[in-house]
């Protein structure tokens, strides 16, 4: 039905016949000559109709927004002054010379080049918002960068394997999403939160390497970059250390940086450990395009008559802790009272503050209500240590260790972009030695960080039993703009080394037996070392198209309540579907039907 793309004419196509098919995204009348911009996935072309050809012509007078169209012509050169910079055929036009409606359209939803329209609007009309350029680039853009790493991982040996969608349910850290079996009533299946079990098996199988582009499902809270279905790069080698891993997928990331958007990130990526990315940044996926730290400050406050301070400060599981603001001084009562709120959005009771007017002056050369708390030697202490010159302001977290570092690694990365203090576009880095388990104090038990299959480190296997809160993991993370990018770990290939961590976890013998008896069975038989590393395909695309959001990069991604405006879903289903499975509803209350 075509000779070319829309928007791959140019010069060299000049006085040659075209017949072009595409929308017609927008239909000008100048005084008895018609212009359409016809456009299609590679673009637009200014189509010009002439009243000479008054068949053609009628039938152009009758196009509107978003008809289809099929349009035979010649190309030409604008007319000298109308050449159109912002367009790739913008130095050609096609004279039409026949028209044909293939379809026409209601007036659309929303224009192409409206950028006010609500998101629930643009997911609504998905296939009409997929039709704008920003939209059809990131989708081109996510092709083509699925297409590069699977060719690196294809030219590296691994073998594209797909591991089964309706499986059994596994603990894995969020809700699973089941889906009721009609031909065994009252069981269920369990869409994948990942393929974890799967791939480690192929391992056991012999497959030594493999990949895969697999869809899973988590039924957790949403938030810009999480999706109730999403997509993964999967990763599993066997007779692979973490090091030949972490260089083996660093390549393939630096050269896909390389290839599609033409940069060029560090060779090799920094390395940190988890405890110090926590300690400096307050987060185990750092910013570092952000070079304000967190330095703590509690050994300088226990003794205060501060209890804000002191508490936390001689609590094992508290922690104090300063951020230095350059220039911070320049900062309202007002703009410090929105920072306050936001550090509550993670649970901080406050935001303390010191504002450093002059140094040379020690306290009187300072401005906060805290001061009165703190003796003379203390403040100098802070202003050293903090490395504050005049003109900054000091914040002040302190709290649980957990609520500090989520609250001022926030801060500290919202200060980076309100102030301009962000360095370099790309700092990618790798995380390393992650604590093995995390204790809850809810249920009074130690929990995987990971996952309950992640490997200790050789030399802490005896902390296993003496001391599992400093067991380390094998495990290593890929961050990028303090965004995680993938993460993985060497596997546990031992039986005896799978009991121990089963048991640590309170996961009885009968329940393991029961959950994951078919991986326990599989070690028996030879299983090879291997480790792996899971990478979100969405969360890349995402960071590489510069999109605020991966719903940006999907082409039908779910809202922020994990519904699809667009298909109505989830929907109710008839009863006698319901029957089939043997399934029957409780009736919910309606006051609790939001809850």
């Amino acid at each position: 039905m075509r000779t070319h793309y829309c928007g791959e004419l140019n010069t060299s196509q000049l006085d040659q016949e075209v017949t072009l098919v595409g929308w017609a995204h927008r239909r000008r009348d100048h005084g008895g000559v018609i212009f359409i911009d016809l456009r299609d996935r590679e673009g637009r072309v200014q189509v010009v109709f002439d009243p000479d050809t008054e068949a053609t012509f009628a039938t152009a007078e009758r196009v509107r927004s978003e008809f289809v169209l099929q349009v035979t012509g010649r190309v030409r050169h604008r007319p000298e002054g109308t050449t159109n910079p912002d367009l790739s055929t913008g130095e050609i036009e096609v004279l039409g010379k026949e028209l044909v409606i293939l379809n026409s359209a209601e007036t659309p939803p929303f224009h192409l080049d409206d950028d006010s329209v609500s998101e629930e609007h643009r997911l609504r009309y998905r296939y009409i918002d997929l039709r704008r350029p920003e939209m059809l680039e990131r989708i081109r853009l996510r092709a083509r960068i699925t297409r590069e790493l699977r060719a690196y991982l294809d030219e590296q040996g691994f073998l594209d394997i797909e591991t089964p969608i309706l499986t059994r349910a596994t603990p894995e850290g969020a809700r699973d999403y089941l889906v009721p079996s009609r031909t065994h009533p009252g069981e269920f299946f369990a869409l994948p939160q990942s393929p974890q079990l799967f791939k480690q098996l192929l391992m056991m199988s012999g497959m030594d390497r493999y990949y895969q582009m697999v869809r899973c499902f988590r039924d957790e809270d949403l938030r810009a970059d999480r999706q109730p279905e999403f997509t993964q790069l999967d990763i599993e080698t066997s007779f692979m250390d973490e090091d030949a891993i972490m260089t083996l997928t660093e390549e393939m990331i630096r050269g896909l940086f390389d290839r599609v958007l033409g940069v060029r990130l560090d060779d090799p990526f920094p390395r940190m450990t988890y405890q110090e990315a926590v300690r400096r940044f307050g987060s185990d996926r750092p910013d570092l395009r952000v070079k304000l730290e967190l330095v703590d400050v509690g050994d300088l406050m226990q003794g205060v008559d501060f209890k804000v301070f002191a508490g936390p400060a001689v609590d094992p599981k508290g922690r104090v802790a300063a951020l230095c603001l350059p220039g911070g001084c320049e900062l309202t009562r007002k703009e410090i009272d929105d920072y306050t709120r936001f550090v509550g959005i993670y649970g901080a009771r406050g935001l303390a503050y010191i504002k450093v007017n002059e140094v040379s002056q020690g306290r009187d050369g300072l401005q906060s209500p805290i001061l009165k708390f703190l003796p003379d030697d203390v403040i100098e202490q802070i202003m050293q240590r903090t490395g504050a010159a005049d003109g900054d302001l000091v914040f002040f977290g302190a709290d649980k260790a957990s609520v500090v570092n989520e609250a001022l690694g926030a801060l500290r990365v919202k200060l980076g972009e309100d102030r301009g203090l962000m360095e370099g576009e790309w700092k990618p880095l790798w995380v390393v030695d992650f604590p093995m388990f995390e204790w809850d104090d809810n249920t009074g038990r130690w929990n995987s960080l990971h996952h309950p299959f992640t490997s200790p480190k050789e030399e802490h296997l005896a902390l296993l039993k003496s001391d599992p809160g400093n067991c380390h993991s094998r495990a290593y993370d890929m961050v990028l703009n303090g965004t995680e990018l993938g993460g993985g770990s060497m596997r546990i290939y031992r039986g005896d080394i799978q009991k121990q961590v089963f048991e640590l976890l309170g996961i009885s013998d009968e329940e393991a037996e029961d959950k994951f008896g078919f991986l326990l069975n599989a070690l028996k038989y030879g299983c090879p070392p291997h480790g792996g590393l899971a990478f979100g395909l969405d969360r890349l695309v995402m960071l590489m198209t510069g999109a605020q959001s991966i719903r940006e990069v999907m082409a039908f991604p779910k809202t922020q309540t994990a519904s699809c405006p667009l298909t109505n879903a989830p929907s109710e289903v008839p009863g006698s579907q319901l029957a089939e499975l043997n399934i029957r509803l409780r009736k919910v209350p309606e006051k609790n039907r939001d809850s």
